[in-house]
Parts: structure tokens; sequence; C-alpha cells
């Protein structure tokens, strides 16, 4: 199958079906979504981390020469604190549009006053969550772009990956949208279109880099380095709000579960592989 129908299959579909998801989720009874969600957190940390670990990065390292390694590891390094830089800015404009809950507020506002900003603050929110959301979804699609052209595997591996990070995102996203006075079918739409910004990033991938393999690499470790800094900055910590012995085994479990579905993956996808070098092979002779 073509690579470019490939890019737009799963980008479609991972985008689509991760803002599907969270629509479901939400219409749950709100007990079953405070107990699924942390291990839908788990399971994305367990996925992001072995993508990044067991596919981006062994690929990217594969083919290039001795003297480019450190280059592509100092370009890791860099993409993790450039992220982490991009993320202080989200949080200063956040914090700056509108009345910040996390940073506190000037309590001799008048009530009036306090509430018309409260109103307008909550409306910013959903605003700034809908481009924010269409942004990070639209590099998201380079990134797995960037996978495909170097494997179709690995590109499958990856958008799987991405998928499973953005359905607890997308959970959120949604909350904040319905928070913000959105309606329902108002919420879903918007999350529907910031999705599919994943298709146009794959497309831009495809045409823009599909002569610039010797770039691939870097573009696999900046996609590794995203899946690091959301695992271990964003989701992780949120782990650590419950510490007694059954929640931590439970958040080790799905860890290792969303490691397990990656790596299963990989394998099943290089098993299939092997199989079809051997039929042409055989073809050959």
């Amino acid at each position: 199958m073509d690579v470019l129908l490939l890019i737009v299959i799963f980008t479609a579909i991972g985008g689509l079906l991760s803002v599907l998801a969270a629509g479901v989720f939400l219409l749950l009874p709100e007990h079953y979504r405070e107990s699924a969600l942390p291990h839908g957190i788990s399971f994305a940390i367990g996925a992001l981390l072995a993508g990044a670990f067991c596919g981006l990065i062994p690929h990217a390292f594969e083919d290039v020469a001795a003297s480019d390694i450190p280059v592509l590891s100092a370009t890791l390094m860099a993409g993790i604190l450039v992220f982490f830089v991009l993320e202080k800015l989200l949080v200063w404009r956040h914090c700056h549009a509108h009345a910040c809950e996390m940073h506190g507020e000037d309590a001799h506002h008048s009530h009036n006053s306090a509430e018309n900003s409260h109103q307008h603050g909550r409306r910013a929110a959903g605003t700034f969550i809908i481009l924010g959301d269409g942004i990070h979804n639209f590099v998201d699609g380079i990134l797995v772009g960037a996978a495909f052209l170097t494997d179709v595997h690995l590109g499958m591996v990856t958008s799987l990956a991405v998928a499973a990070h953005e359905i607890p995102q997308e959970v959120g996203d949604f909350a904040i949208l319905l928070h913000s006075g959105y309606e329902r079918r108002k919420a879903l739409l918007y999350n529907v279109l910031a999705s599919l910004t994943t298709v146009a990033g794959g497309v831009l991938a495809y045409f823009g880099l599909g002569d610039m393999q010797a770039s691939l690499p870097y573009f696999l470790v900046l996609a590794a380095s995203s899946f690091i800094y959301i695992a271990v900055a964003d989701l992780i910590p949120s782990l650590h709000v419950k510490t007694d012995i059954k929640t931590s085994l439970q958040q080790i479990g799905f860890i290792l579960a969303g490691v397990a579905l990656i790596v299963s993956m990989q394998h099943l996808a290089h098993r299939y592989e092997a199989a079809d070098y051997r039929a042409i092979g055989a073809i050959e002779k």
C-alpha cells in the first residue's frame, strides 16, 4: 500500500479514535471515570516510553555513521529541553491570559469583577485548549509521517503510541471545553477538527521529508524526545498523588501493559516483514 495513504489512514484513525474514546469515556458515570483514568494514564506512560526506547531511538541510530551518534544524542537532549521551554511558554500564556488558579489571585477584587473575570477566563481557556491541541496534533502528525518514511512498521507502532497518550489528553481537553461553557456537540466537533491536524502534519511530512532521508533520524529522535518528555514530565508526576501499595502495583502493572503492547506490535511487525522477504525470495527463485 502507498506510504502516503498509510500515513493518512493511521493519522486519521488515531486522531479520531482518541477523540471518540474520550467522548465515550466522559459519558460514563463519574465514579467509573475517576477509577479508570489513572489506569489509562499509566498505560499511556508505558506505550510512550516503549515507543521511544524500543522503536524510535533504535531506528534513528540504526543506519547512521558513528560520527553522527553524538549529534543525534545531543538532538535527543535538545528536544527534551525544547519541549520543556514550550510547555513553560504555554503555562505562562495561560496564566497571563486569564485568572490562573495555580498561582493565586488578588483577594481584593470585587465580587462582580471576579465573577466576570472567571467567566472570561473559562471561555479563554477553552479557546486556548482548541488551538494548543491543534498545534500539538499537527506536530504529532509530522513525527508519525517521519516514522512511516523510515519504516512502515515503525510508523504503525508510533501512531499507536501517539493514540495511547492522546486518549487521556483528549479526556482532559474535552472536560475543559465543557467546563468552559461549550455544549457537548460543539466540544466534540472542535476536538474532532483539532485531531484532523494530525493528518495535515503527516501529509506535510510526506512531501517535505520524502527527499530528505538523511534528516529522518533527527526527526525520529525529536519524536522520541517528545514521547519521553510527555511521559516523564507530564504523566508520571500525576501518579504520585496516591502512594499506597495497591495503587502503586496497579500503576506498575498498567505501565508494563503499555510497554508489552508496543513491544508485541513491533515483534509482530518484524515477523510479517521477515515473512514478506521470504515470500519474495521464493518467488525470485
